[in-house]
């Protein structure tokens, strides 16, 4: 995969779960070694230098009744110390061609809606708000809304 300012982008591979369960941290390391094993979803890294800073999960939209070429993200994390310097864009820009190569033309991400920081990476990605999609789900004990964004790929 091209890789975008000083980030290094490239499959995950087991060896890299804890990392992500380090960023993630709403799910497990076990979680991660079967999502990257499985590619359920497909799993990229963000790299600078040695140092995982980040990763992105997709694959095909998880919502039910969506066509076969709408794809997802299910994840994108960057570790606070580089938000904003890349490491987002070159994850977004790899998913995207993963996607693309999957025969995807459109893609959608969930997010929560009081997360303003991530609602505003995703529009300025080319997402677009739909606004009848919110929702209220519970995830570890808290109760949060979420909005699904959407854009076509190109």
């Amino acid at each position: 995969m091209p890789s975008t300012s000083n980030y290094e982008v490239r499959g995950a591979t087991p060896a890299d779960a804890q990392a992500i369960a380090n960023i993630h941290r709403a799910e497990g390391v076990a979680y991660w070694r079967e999502a990257i094993e499985f590619c359920e979803p497909q799993v990229l890294v963000a790299v600078h230098g040695a140092d995982v800073v980040g990763f992105v999960g997709f694959d095909r939209s998880r919502d039910a009744g969506t066509p076969p070429e709408t794809g997802e993200i299910w994840a994108i994390y960057v570790v606070a110390g580089h938000c904003g310097m890349g490491a987002g864009l070159a994850l977004w820009d790899a998913a995207r061609e993963g996607l693309i190569e999957e025969g995807c033309t459109t893609v959608t991400v969930w997010l929560p809606l009081a997360n303003e920081r991530a609602i505003r990476f995703h529009e300025l990605a080319g997402f677009k708000r739909e606004m009848k999609s919110i929702k209220t789900v519970v995830r570890r004990g808290h109760r949060a809304e979420e909005i699904r964004l959407k854009r076509t790929l190109e």
